[in-house]
């Protein structure tokens, strides 16, 4: 054995021994330890005991002074209500004898009103016994029965009334005419003096005038061929008679007319007259004559500043030109009652754009009256709708006459303008057989009115004096009869503007001195 190797194993040796000395002597003190930890923690524990014993007693004890102070609390809380409910029940007490009082003074008050209600209808029953013996005295005494005194002393009643009434109406009536005609006065007169336009126009039949009377043997033809071609192709009829220089043509139609008129002028300037010259002059008047009527129509809604019109009825404007009516032109009377429209509007605030349009359009219908069966306003309202105007306008068109109910101010603008235009001195020509049975319908409204004696149409029956009986019509009743006379008047009548109703009574007394 080796040195080397012995001393590796006395080493091994060593490193044994000296591994359990060691651990021999871990082992006493780790017993030692664990004894003296045991130790320590029994005391730990049975200081803990301990603590836990002293803090169970003290949080008893704080219990048991809480439950005390809350039982006392409670207590006290309950004393609190028990006196609140007595003090409670004491009011309540209180207040059930106060309402047994009032109770019993109501029920004590009722029994003095059912006492004094006793007596008021014993007191009524004797009133009553009283006054119907008053009343049977009364009509003893009057000799009337009580309906009887009634009536009359209503129709008393009536009469005052209606005399008050009277004066009433009389006097707003002179306040509202006075200032109503002060405005309009001031209106109509600012329209007229702004729209000078042209009166009576020419007449419905047309003369053409020859330099000699041998035309009239030309115009005739062989066999009477050139003024059956004359007619035939212008629609008009050719009237020769022993009238100097002259030829009348005549036709409902006065554009067909006037397209005659023209082309006779031609002929008769030409000198060469036969069918075949007829027909080239007739074609070139009728070209002129549209023209015309283009330009006419177009200077109507220049004067009167209406624009955007359907070309169709610019030219229907333009027609008439060669339409009139008692012998008024209706063109100019259609641009006249446009301006006078319009500057009625611009005084009052109203539309003028819309017054001048419809004015202009309300007598477009007699254009083609001869040619489309229906009245004027009937045909110009089918015209309106049919170039798509505006509502406002065919109202102005239809309502113009008064066939309908005017719906917009602008149209009764246009009614009255048309009524102002028409009836201005001049304007119009009137048969004088018609004349008269107008002024006669007008006395005869008024003399079949009862309480009139007489009655007389004056001032070309734009005024009607009546002359009244006096032992039937008093004065307070005048107003009453000229009022009743007026709505006659206005429905039964057809007039332009206004007709003044003037009613007049007179009381004379006679006597003679002897």
């Amino acid at each position: 054995m080796t040195p080397l190797l012995i001393t590796m194993v006395a080493g091994i040796a060593f490193l044994i021994i000296g591994l359990l000395l060691g651990y021999s002597v871990r082992k006493r003190v780790g017993e030692k330890e664990i004894g003296s930890a045991e130790q320590k923690a029994q005391n730990i524990i049975l200081d803990a005991e301990s603590s836990a014993e002293n803090l169970k007693k003290e949080k008893v004890l704080e219990a048991k002074e809480e439950v005390h102070q809350i039982k006392e609390n409670l207590e006290n809380e309950i004393r609190d209500r028990r006196n609140e409910v007595t003090r409670a029940e004491r009011r309540i007490l209180q207040k059930e004898e106060n309402i047994e009082k009032k109770l019993e003074s109501i029920e004590r008050r009722e029994e003095g009103l059912s006492k004094r209600e006793r007596s008021m209808d014993e007191k009524h029953k004797e009133i009553d016994q009283y006054i119907e013996k008053q009343i049977a005295e009364l009509e003893k005494i009057s000799g009337y029965s009580k309906d009887e005194a009634k009536h009359l002393l209503l129709e008393e009643i009536e009469k005052d009334v209606r005399k008050d009434a009277s004066a009433i109406i009389t006097r707003v009536e002179e306040e509202t005419k006075d200032e109503a005609d002060k405005k309009a006065r001031e209106i109509i007169t600012l329209a007229i003096q702004r729209c000078a336009a042209d009166q009576v126009a020419e007449t419905t039949v047309s003369v053409v005038a020859l330099p000699n009377d041998d035309m009239k043997g030309r115009i005739i033809g062989r066999e009477g061929r050139n003024i059956r071609a004359i007619e035939t192709l212008t629609g008009v009829d050719l009237i020769i008679d022993d009238t100097p220089e002259a030829v009348i043509l005549s036709g409902f139609d006065p554009v067909r007319r006037e397209i005659a008129k023209r082309a006779l002028e031609k002929l008769i300037s030409d000198g060469r007259i036969h069918p075949a010259r007829i027909e080239e002059m007739v074609q070139k008047a009728t070209k002129e004559v549209n023209n015309i009527i283009k330009e006419e129509g177009e200077q109507a809604c220049f004067e009167t500043g209406v624009h955007n019109l359907h070309p169709e009825m610019v030219k229907l404007l333009g027609r008439l030109k060669y339409r009139t009516s008692y012998g008024q032109n209706v063109l100019k009377h259609s641009v006249e009652v446009a301006l006078l429209a319009g500057m009625m509007a611009s005084e009052l605030g109203l539309d003028p754009r819309l017054a001048k349009r419809a004015g202009l359009l309300h007598d477009i219908g007699k254009s083609i009256d001869h040619e489309v069966e229906g009245t004027h306003v009937e045909i110009g309202v089918n015209i309106c709708k049919k170039y798509k105007e505006s509502w406002k306008v065919i109202n102005g068109v239809e309502a113009h006459h008064g066939d309908v109910e005017a719906t917009t101010l602008e149209a009764v603008l246009v009614g009255a303008a048309d009524a102002l235009s028409a009836a201005r001195p001049g304007s119009r020509r009137e048969t004088l057989e018609a004349y008269i049975k107008r002024l006669q319908s007008l006395e005869n409204i008024a003399n079949t009115t009862k309480g009139v004696d007489k009655s007389y149409a004056i001032q070309a029956g734009r005024e009607i004096r009546v002359a009244v009986k006096p032992n039937q019509v008093k004065d307070d009743e005048i107003p009453m009869l000229a009022r009743e006379i007026a709505k006659k008047i206005e429905a039964e009548l057809e007039y332009p503007g206004n007709i003044k109703v003037n009613v007049v009574r007179e009381t004379r007394a006679i006597d003679y001195a002897k």
